[in-house]
């Protein structure tokens, strides 16, 4: 490819609304262009980037044994109808209507029709196990769009379906597709990590994300320091103490807290540790109004919690519900001394606790000392309801809890037989039976993975593309191609000769000087750089620099040859 020929239109200036890295270098490289939020095009410069990793995509699932499909964007409602998603996906789902006043969605996944696809062309278990994907276009209204591709509203996506007679075979391929995404990572030059995750809204009995390694990574992840242990923050189990309950050894006292309202305040007005004080969280739950306790330096998680029974549809309780059952206003709550009875719903560190400290359900007070069994009765429901924090236990034992940021790229779910239910999706065993199919979902954010990436790769003069993903592995730059036709000649000579190797490379002969046909391919993230001029001609090399390093090296062709072909392909 020749720049001269290339539509590449870089900038110099930052743009104001860009707020991440990926979003600033994909706007000023020009990869991509906003017509309207979360929406873009991609130019011929970010399109080359994303059939790269497409590509890989595309040669790893057909190599897992996958076969490719490709279903309508837009789906009708009907479908999503016998699942219950039409109302239960919410806001995301972009919904629209033909001229006919028919209902349809744009596909922000594709559970539904590929169930319907299966049941219609899937009749005996000898058709099973058996894998579908696509890589398709999908939509996802977000309530708001940001960091340009990283969360846009249409965004290219792989997905993939699997249909099982049983929840064993249903576990094989769900390895197997585990096991082809640590390949697609891996070939692409990401640094990532495959962490236990929570189903959400497509459900299902278990998944793993696979999350690219960035510190601006919108997700936490929690591994041990001690082994291969690791789960999003949301799943990540936090142990109870492996220590039993201290004895008491204070006294229950009120103490005057007249405007300290937070775990915080109070710990530094008793001149004690944050640790020593229970915070208290009023929910209302099926079955009314209940009080969460955690440890004042730790968080609640809501997935865990709404996974208790009763509690799926939790909301946070009103001012005037916590003032009907505890008698007092926010601040000052605790588990002592309420209004009405209530639930009481303890997390594992706070049940090990003694001689805590926890609201006075009185304006102005808190208690000070309180101990289970003596001044409040053992709580009834101990549950993991905590986020982990730094320095926990691992949940498998081995090792302590460390805190990484993520962006999640990835994701495999088994999904069981929730939708082949709903959606009577049914195959013939071997004696004739009608069996319901296990399911499973596997899914990769193509475009995602292109942002993420330059999160991970990147420096002040720009990206710094693995050579998997980059646009082109090498750049052969000329100085004064207008007035030094013998550069020229040079020049194409050893572009004609790494095209001939099956090197990908680009020639930059559009004319700009030096620094700003440098500072473009920099911008841009080729991995090798050549530059061809006249005093190089004069020495028989080549000026050369590796995009990762800050060091000009003079080359001549054969060095040249082995030092771009050592890198070519890794």
């Amino acid at each position: 490819m020749r720049l001269s020929q290339f539509h590449l239109h870089t900038s110099r200036e930052t743009p104001a609304d860009a707020e991440i890295v990926s979003h600033q270098l994909m706007l000023r490289s020009g990869m991509i262009r906003k017509h309207a939020a979360g929406i873009y095009t991609w130019t011929p410069l970010g399109l080359r980037v994303l059939r790269k990793v497409e590509q890989v995509v595309r040669e790893e699932m057909l190599a897992a044994g996958a076969i490719e499909l490709l279903m309508p964007s837009v789906q009708p409602r009907e479908l999503w109808e016998e699942t219950g998603r039409w109302q239960k996906f919410g806001g995301q789902l972009l919904k629209l209507r033909d001229r006919k006043d028919a209902e349809y969605c744009f596909g922000p996944t594709h559970e539904e029709v590929i169930t319907d696809v299966a049941r219609s062309e899937l009749r005996s278990y000898k058709q099973l196990p058996l894998t579908f994907f696509q890589i398709q276009t999908k939509f996802r209204d977000e309530i708001r769009p940001r960091f340009g591709v990283m969360r846009a509203r249409e965004f290219l996506m792989k997905d993939a379906y699997s249909f099982h007679l049983s929840a064993d075979c249903l576990a094989v391929t769900y390895q197997a597709m585990y096991d082809a995404y640590s390949r697609i990572f891996t070939r692409l030059g990401l640094r990532f990590r495959a962490v236990q995750a929570d189903t959400g809204a497509i459900g299902g009995s278990a998944s793993h994300e696979f999350h690219v390694l960035a510190d601006s990574g919108e997700d936490a992840i929690a591994f041990s320091d001690g082994s291969d242990y690791a789960a999003n923050i949301e799943m990540a189990e936090a142990l109870a103490p492996d220590q039993p309950r201290p004895q008491p050894s204070q006294l229950m006292q009120e103490v005057a807290t007249p405007t300290q309202k937070t775990c915080e305040e109070v710990a530094a007005l008793l001149g004690i540790e944050l640790t020593r004080t229970v915070k208290s969280v009023a929910i209302i739950g099926d079955h009314g109004f209940a009080l969460v306790l955690v440890r004042g330096d730790h968080s609640v998680n809501d997935i865990k919690l709404a996974k208790l029974a009763g509690f799926a549809d939790y909301r946070l309780a009103s001012e005037a519900e916590i003032l009907e059952h505890l008698g007092c206003e926010p601040g000052f709550l605790g588990p002592l001394a309420c209004a009405k009875p209530i639930q009481v719903i303890a997390d594992r560190t706070v049940a090990a606790m003694a001689d805590f400290v926890v609201g006075a359900n009185r304006s102005g007070y808190h208690l000070h000392g309180v101990n289970w069994g003596r001044d409040l009765p053992e709580p009834v429901l101990v549950a993991d309801l905590r986020n982990v924090v730094e320095g926990d236990r691992a949940a498998d034992g081995v090792g302590h809890i460390r805190i990484a940021r993520g962006i999640e790229v990835g994701h495999v779910f088994q999904l069981g037989q929730q939708y082949a239910n709903a959606m009577h999706a049914t195959v013939l065993d071997e004696n004739g039976k009608a069996c319901v199919m296990y399911m499973g979902c596997y899914g990769i954010g193509v475009s995602r993975i292109v942002a993420a990436c330059i999160e991970q790769n990147s420096d002040a003069a720009g990206i710094r593309w693995p050579q998997p993903m980059a646009p082109w592995q090498v750049a052969v730059c000329i100085i004064n191609p207008k007035s030094k036709p013998e550069v020229v000649a040079h020049a194409n000579a050893l572009y004609d000769e790494l095209q001939a190797l099956a090197i990908d490379t680009v020639l930059d002969d559009r004319g700009l000087r030096p620094g700003p046909m440098l500072s473009d391919i920099e911008l841009i993230g080729i991995p090798h750089r050549v530059v061809v001029s006249e005093r190089g001609m004069a020495t028989a090399t080549f000026e050369y620099r590796a995009r990762n390093s800050d060091i000009n090296e003079s080359l001549s062709k054969a060095e040249l040859l082995q030092r771009i072909g050592a890198g070519h392909g890794s």
